[in-house]
């Protein structure tokens, strides 16, 4: 049997973690375009010249 208030705190508690930050420099390691794989379609990220992040599929 299912506990549905135990469900919802777990969801609570996921809902409310805080995102993990990473450091754009960390990420490109000095490289102007990245590609990121998500649930196996590529997206390139880039850094522009004025230092903006563009992502695109």
């Amino acid at each position: 049997m299912n506990d549905t208030k135990t469900d919802r705190g777990e969801a609570r508690e996921k809902q409310s973690e805080t995102p993990a930050v990473l450091e754009s420099d960390t990420l490109f390691r000095g490289a102007s375009e990245i590609i990121i794989r998500h649930q196996g379609a590529d997206y390139r990220m880039k850094i522009t010249r004025q230092g903006k992040l563009i992502l695109n599929k």
